[in-house]
């Protein structure tokens, strides 16, 4: 079923010389409750759409799924999609995932981890990548070849983006949300349902910063390199340097910070 994204409001837009009343255009936020065989992991935080890659791309980049394969996606737990409001989806392995510890708060927009994985714990979980270089002349170029891949910020200004690309910059798969760890989970959900993973011919790109967060998904996924437009946090430069991660960031105008490798 398609979930509207965006929602129409009559604001009061003032210039300094007056007000006039037009309709706004915003981003939809709700929760969603992320399950693993009918164990309640998560709820997020997140823009409708792409739930099932959402749940999927989570699961898999916070480790829940431990390699056990996907069987099914769906709405619902115990009750009818219609009676959760389209807002509980279960992702089931049979029974092979470990049982998860559920998260007492919830996940939101802007958070994502709250900081809960270390980077000890990832090294434990987590081979480095094992992708060539990316060119840096393609890595720079990457948010105008994008730009285009970013049509609810257009209409709303208030999303992230995420965009999987390949070798000669073609965007693979790209995905917006509320929250930037959302957009990049949709992206990785995508690709692990389409059997693309490990990602180590893509490259990951983002509209925001690159938080720890962010560069513990794109290891998890295995993607090759992550292109920020903002800057990174230092530990998401500790751990892109640990997975063998091309991390680049204030990517505009020509120009870019590479912060992995060293």
């Amino acid at each position: 079923m398609a979930r509207s994204r965006t929602a129409k409001v009559l604001v009061r837009r003032w210039d300094g010389e007056g007000s006039q009343r037009r309709p706004d255009e915003l981003i939809v936020e709700e929760p969603m409750e992320i399950r693993l065989d009918d164990h309640l992991v998560t709820t997020t935080m997140r823009t409708p759409g792409d739930d099932y890659e959402l749940a999927v791309g989570f699961l898999h980049t916070d480790g829940h799924l431990a390699g056990a394969p996907v069987q099914q996606v769906r709405y619902c737990a115990a009750g009818s999609a219609v009676e959760s409001g389209f807002n509980v989806v279960t992702v089931e392995t049979g029974g092979q995932a470990p049982i998860p510890v559920a998260r007492l708060t919830t996940t939101t927009s802007s958070c994502g981890l709250c900081g809960s994985t270390s980077l000890d714990e990832l090294c434990g979980r987590l081979a480095p990548v094992a992708a060539d270089p990316f060119p840096l002349e393609l890595l720079v170029s990457m948010p105008d070849r994008l730009r285009d891949q970013q049509g609810l910020f257009d209409a709303t200004g208030a999303v992230h983006a995420a965009v999987a690309f390949d070798r000669v910059g073609r965007p693979v798969v790209a995905r917006e949300d509320v929250g930037r760890h959302n957009a990049v989970d949709k992206v990785v959900g995508r690709l692990l349902l389409d059997q693309r993973l490990p990602a180590f011919e893509l490259g990951l790109f983002v509209s925001g910063r690159a938080s720890f967060e962010i560069v513990q998904k794109a290891w998890a996924a295995g993607f090759g390199a992550v292109v920020a437009v903002s800057a990174p946090t230092a530990l998401a430069v500790d751990t892109a340097r640990a997975a063998g991660i091309t991390l680049v960031g204030f990517v505009r105008d020509g120009r870019m910070n590479v912060y992995s490798p060293a």
